[in-house]
């Protein structure tokens, strides 16, 4: 068992800040992460993260707004699916249908803003317990599978790896959400373009609210580049000379 000194010591390297990282480090994995996004063979494989980040976004709002959570099922194709009961219509359900493909997004500058802290270890930490969460809810073996694997290596990292290794792991994954939140949304429309994907969650929405579905697609892709920018822009200050930005 762990002493009271060996707690405390945990409680302080858990919410204490860790060293300034390169700077080159950080636009090193920002390259990194848009080279994942926008490399085809290694998105295929990459996106499963973004599937988990965009299932989790449904199940977390849809508990949000007073619905019941029937499951999370994340495929080997890199879809999912997350069902859940309440009323079919209202706010709940059209705040559930929109956290999907804007909370890679957002989960990403809330990662931004704690490496902007350089909460690290914090980052890693909260990224294995929402994964726990989030295994709770998921109805399928693929996607136990594929939550527990991540969550392994996640916490694999914050566990055993050097500072700079956590660092590197860290800045990666959250640029690679705030590149891999927009993406999806092109593909959204390339696949509605040709006829595909009817019940879309941009379609459902365009069903609940009267509204067309491409202006649902448009606040998607709005909402993701506002959130890419603002995640860069906590991150420049890390490779930026000391002052930030100037005019």
């Amino acid at each position: 068992m762990l002493s009271i000194d060996g707690v405390t010591d945990l409680w302080d390297q858990l919410l204490g800040a860790q060293p300034d990282p390169p700077g080159m480090l950080v636009l090193l994995t920002a390259v990194a992460g848009f080279i994942a996004v926008a490399v085809r063979p290694v998105w295929r494989v990459a996106r499963n993260a973004v599937t988990i980040a965009h299932e989790g976004g449904h199940a977390l709002i849809a508990l949000l707004t007073g619905r019941k959570l029937r499951g999370i099922r994340l495929e080997f194709d890199t879809s999912g699916l997350t069902l859940s009961a309440g009323r079919p219509t209202g706010l709940g359900m059209i705040l559930t249908l929109l956290g999907g493909y804007i909370a890679p997004s957002l989960v990403g500058v809330l990662g931004a803003w704690l490496l902007g802290g350089n909460r690290i270890t914090l980052l890693l930490w909260l990224a294995v317990v929402l994964l726990l969460l989030m295994l709770i809810n998921i109805r399928n073996l693929f996607g136990v599978v594929s939550l527990l694997v991540t969550g392994a290596i996640v916490f694999a990292v914050s566990w055993y790896a050097e500072p700079e290794t956590q660092a590197a792991f860290a800045y990666a994954g959250v640029w690679f959400l705030l590149f891999g939140g927009v993406r999806p949304v092109f593909e959204l429309q390339s696949l509605r373009g040709r006829g595909r994907m009817r019940d879309s969650d941009a379609d459902q929405l365009a069903r609940l609210t009267h509204l067309p579905a491409l202006f649902w697609v448009g606040i998607f892709l709005v909402v993701n580049l506002i959130a890419l920018v603002a995640g860069a822009f906590l991150l420049a200050g890390q490779w930026l000379p000391e002052g930030g930005l100037s005019l």
